[in-house]
C-alpha cells in the first residue's frame, strides 16, 4: 500500500474527534509493520490519550521496528498526558512520518528533534497540506490565544438572508441545513447577536445525535434577552454566555438565576467590543467560534478584523425586496478599496444549494461602525 494511503487513513481517523478535542487538535495515527497496519488510533477528546498513545494501547503485537504515520508532530512535553515521544521510543518504533508541524512553542520542532536524537528516522511535511486542513482552528488559537472565528450565513442567489417581512425559514434545503449542524458541532462556540435572538428565537444548538454542543455566546449590550426565549429556557441544558457592556443588576441576577453566565466587557461605540470578547473566549480556552449573528454583527466582526473564514450557503432562490436583509449590513464599506477581501475558494454542492468557503485576506476598513 502506498505511504499516502497510510497517512490518509490517519487523517480520516483524526476526523472522528471533531468537536471533542478542542482546544487540542484533531490527530490520527497509524502503525505499519512489514507492510501491514498493526494498529491505529485518534485523539478522542481533550484530556484523553493522544493519537499515538491510543494506537500503542491498541497493539496486539510488538511495535518494535514499525513505522508510525501521524498527522501532527508528536508532543515532547508533559501536558494533560505524558510525552508521546517517550512512548514511541519505549516501543522501539524506528521510523516516524509526520504530516503537520506543531506550532505550539512547547513542541514546535522539538518532538521531531528528540526522536532523531534517539536514532529514529523522521520524515516531516508528508501530505502536509491535507494534514494542516484538519486543524486551522488549533493553529490559530495556539499562536494567537484567541478563537479562530468563522462567519456563516445562508442566502438566496440575490443575496437575501430573509424576506422583506423577516421570514427566513427556510432559505436552504435539508442537506445544507444538516451541514450547518455538523459545522456547529465542530466549533467550540457559536456567536449570535441579540437582534437574531429577538427576531428568530433560535436554540443555537447542534441537533445531530451524539454531537458536541458548542458554548452559546450572545452579544447583548443592554441585557435585553427575554427570560422566555429558547436560549434562556435551555440554559441549564446548553452552556450559554451573555456578554454586555451596560448591565442592569436586576436583569443580570435574573439571567444568572436561569443558568446563564453574564460577562461585562468594554464597549466600543455603544456595543460590546469584539476584540475584548475574543480575548475573553481565549482565556476560557475557547479555540474556535462560529458567527451566526445577522448582518449587523457580521459587519462589526469584519470591521473588528476577527473573522478568519467565511462559509456562505447559497440557495437557488430569488427573494428580491429593497428592505430584505442581507448577510452584511451596517453602513458598509465607503468604496471597493475598503471591502473585506477573500481568497482560497472552496465549493461544495449540497443538494440544490452550494457552499462557498473562503479565507479572509483582509477585514473591512474600520472607518464606521454598526451596532449589536
Amino acid at each position: 500500500m502506498p505511504e499516502q494511503d497510510y497517512m490518509r487513513r490517519a487523517i480520516e481517523l483524526a476526523k472522528n474527534g471533531v468537536g471533542w478535542t478542542a482546544p487540542n487538535p484533531m490527530v490520527g495515527a497509524v502503525l505499519v509493520k512489514d507492510g501491514r497496519v498493526i494498529s491505529a488510533g485518534w485523539h478522542r477528546r481533550c484530556g484523553g490519550l493522544h493519537a499515538e498513545r491510543e494506537a500503542l494501547a491498541a497493539l496486539t503485537e510488538p511495535a518494535r521496528g514499525a513505522t508510525l504515520y501521524v498527522t501532527l508532530e508528536p508532543c515532547c512535553h508533559h501536558g494533560r498526558t505524558p510525552p508521546c515521544t517517550d512512548a514511541i521510543l519505549e516501543h522501539g518504533i524506528t521510523r516516524v512520518v509526520i504530516g503537520s508541524r506543531d506550532p505550539n512553542p512547547l513542541v514546535s520542532g522539538q518532538g521531531a528533534a528528540k526522536l532523531r536524537a534517539a536514532g529514529v528516522e523522521v520524515v516531516e511535511d508528508f501530505l502536509r497540506a491535507e494534514c494542516d486542513a484538519l486543524n486551522p482552528e488549533f493553529f490559530w488559537y495556539i499562536t494567537h490565544k484567541t478563537p479562530y472565528a468563522v462567519m456563516k450565513y445562508a442566502m438566496t442567489l440575490d443575496g437575501k438572508i430573509a424576506s422583506r417581512t423577516g421570514a427566513s425559514r427556510w432559505i436552504t434545503g435539508e442537506t445544507a441545513r444538516a451541514h450547518v449542524h455538523a459545522l456547529r458541532g465542530r466549533y467550540a462556540a457559536i456567536l449570535a447577536g441579540i437582534g437574531t435572538v429577538l427576531a428568530d428565537d433560535p436554540m443555537l444548538n447542534c441537533r445531530l445525535p451524539g454531537a458536541h454542543q458548542p458554548l452559546r455566546v450572545i452579544l447583548d449590550s443592554r441585557l435585553r434577552i427575554p427570560p422566555e426565549s429558547q436560549i434562556c429556557k435551555t440554559a441549564h441544558e446548553y452552556p450559554t454566555l451573555v456578554v454586555c457592556c451596560f448591565p442592569d443588576p436586576e436583569r443580570r441576577h435574573a439571567l444568572e438565576a436561569l443558568g446563564l453566565e453574564v460577562a461585562v466587557l468594554p464597549e466600543a461605540d455603544g456595543r460590546v467590543s469584539l476584540p475584548a470578547l475574543m480575548a475573553l473566549l481565549g482565556q476560557k480556552q475557547i479555540s474556535s467560534v462560529l458567527i451566526e449573528g445577522g448582518g449587523q454583527v457580521h459587519e462589526a466582526a469584519l470591521r473588528a478584523g476577527i473573522v478568519r473564514h467565511v462559509c456562505a450557503y447559497i440557495a437557488p432562490k430569488l427573494l428580491g425586496g429593497r428592505d430584505a436583509k442581507t448577510p452584511v449590513e451596517g453602513l458598509g464599506a465607503a468604496s471597493p478599496d475598503g471591502a473585506a477581501l477573500l481568497d482560497g475558494l472552496r465549493l461544495t454542492r449540497l443538494g440544490e444549494d452550494i457552499l462557498l468557503e473562503y479565507d479572509v485576506k483582509k477585514g473591512m476598513d474600520a472607518d464606521v461602525h454598526g451596532h449589536c
